[in-house]
């Protein structure tokens, strides 16, 4: 089983990126074997949900890597450059549960899932409140469907070997 999981908040504009790709995947035929959530900004269900063990996780979220607006990225997270050391709880807060911190806290406890991969949009505007994707970033919607399809097949084809 994949878990295709949406990241990000509606109320700051590009921010809700990742939910419309996840509307975007469930109008599409996705595989039984494909799990897609929009978990919103409760990163810690997020965490738990993946502690349930999935072959792979593919996080959808907004990602400043300073390219032009609508800019579509893929990155593999390789576990060791997690940190999964929890010193105490106040190192993981339960109210700012951002993809790297789910993360640290889902290799804390033992459940990271085989494979981890990002696909993100590089926002146009996340910093003031509102509702609504910018011009190109919502362009990069359907793309984003295409490529988180694309990668899920090709974790299908390398976690059933």
């Amino acid at each position: 089983m994949i878990l295709v999981a949406a990241v990000g908040n509606l109320w700051l504009g590009d921010d809700g990126f990742a939910g419309e790709v996840a509307k975007g995947l469930r109008a599409r035929d996705v595989p039984d074997d494909i799990a897609v959530a929009d978990f919103g900004t409760g990163g810690l269900d997020l965490a738990y949900e993946v502690m349930r063990g999935y072959a792979a996780l593919v996080l959808v979220d907004v990602s400043r890597q300073g390219s032009e607006p609508g800019t579509l990225y893929v990155m593999e997270v390789d576990e060791e450059s997690i940190d999964g050391s929890i010193e105490d709880g106040a190192q993981i807060d339960p109210h700012g549960m951002d993809p790297e911190t789910v993360l640290r806290f889902v290799k804390a406890t033992g459940g990271w899932p085989g494979k981890v991969v990002v696909i993100a949009c590089e926002p146009e505007q996340v910093e003031e409140v509102g509702i609504g994707l910018s011009a190109p970033v919502a362009a990069a919607v359907g793309p984003a469907v295409d490529l988180v399809l694309e990668t899920v097949e090709e974790l299908r084809c390398t976690s059933s070997r």
